[in-house]
């Protein structure tokens, strides 16, 4: 209780203009209350105040949605949030793959967890951890047995994704953009060192995962039929992840004007951030063949590799 009124004197003293010295000396302190209290947020979501429910624990993760980057990471954790058995990480914690945050040791990444009670599953997503070639070695050091949520989708849209969205992030920061085919092709050939065409070699990253985890170990979610059809994946999660079945087609509803499907639990609804499902860019055809052709040999690799297969061109 003490804190929680330290804290609110800090807020008041913050909207009224507190001196400069005061604000750097409290400022450490102002961010170590909002930690306690579950008040630290990302910079584009608003979460509220969060209070230690009685019984409950911030715990380390016992599943992890290690990527991909735009595959549907955000989709499939607010899908799953439904789940009474499952509590999910709001923010993206960049903890195994980021060094500054890694430093900071597994306290300090416990502390980034929501409260959950022993029957719960807590989940963590960063998309960033796939491509890492840090976090399956540091994921294994903290847990060799957790349960690892893997989503992707065609690696061509999904390249094309991951332009869109710094294509739109440019824009609102009122830099300079590019079309798509500029930075695609380079002197006529195919730019294979571009990050976004990097991030599609499912096969190269995931060589890496499995010399620190076993198959069983990683659940594949389409992420193109999550999309079309969201139930029929999560229900593969739910049993993956040994919990009762619990999620259900009127959990969802198809938004016409969003062009996907949305969200209904505890009485409420709700979709995605206006920043998802933004209409990619029209692509020229040649350079769409270019894209499918560099990754089919890389397709095929990964299809042996997880003993599955998917229908990317």
């Amino acid at each position: 209780m003490a804190y929680l009124l330290v804290l609110a004197f800090l807020l008041v003293a913050q909207a009224h203009g507190a001196p400069k010295e005061y604000s750097q000396q409290g400022g450490a302190l102002l961010d170590s209350l909002k930690l306690q209290v579950g008040l630290l947020t990302n910079e584009t979501e608003n979460y509220s105040p969060q209070v230690q429910p009685p019984g409950t624990n911030r715990r380390i993760p016992q599943s992890i949605i290690i990527g991909v980057r735009k595959g549907g990471t955000r989709a499939l954790l607010e899908m799953l949030d439904i789940h009474p058995e499952i509590v999910v990480a709001t923010t993206e914690v960049h903890f195994f793959d980021w060094d500054e945050n890694y430093s900071k040791g597994f306290k300090w990444y416990k502390n980034m967890m929501p409260f959950s009670y022993e029957n719960q599953i807590t989940v963590e997503k960063t998309p960033g951890y796939f491509t890492s070639s840090l976090a399956p070695e540091r994921i294994h050091e903290m847990n060799s047995s957790i349960k690892l949520l893997l989503i992707l989708r065609d690696p061509t849209e999904r390249v094309i994704s991951d332009y869109t969205q710094v294509y739109y992030n440019r824009l609102e920061n009122r830099k300079p953009v590019q079309v798509i085919e500029e930075i695609v092709i380079r002197n006529g050939a195919l730019n294979t060192k571009y990050k976004a065409i990097q991030r599609s070699l499912y096969d190269v990253h995931m060589e890496n995962w499995l010399k620190y985890f076993s198959l069983d170990q990683i659940h594949i979610v389409d992420g193109d039929t999550l999309i079309r059809d969201p139930l029929p994946e999560l229900q593969k999660v739910e049993k993956f992840l040994n919990l009762r079945p619990r999620i259900m087609s009127s959990n969802f509803y198809f938004n016409q004007t969003k062009g996907f499907y949305c969200i209904r639990s505890d009485g409420r609804e709700r979709c995605l951030h206006e920043s998802k499902g933004r209409p990619h860019p029209m692509v020229n055809s040649t350079v769409l063949e270019q894209l499918q052709a560099y990754f089919k040999d890389h397709n095929q690799n990964f299809y042996r590799m997880v003993n599955r297969s998917f229908d990317w061109h």
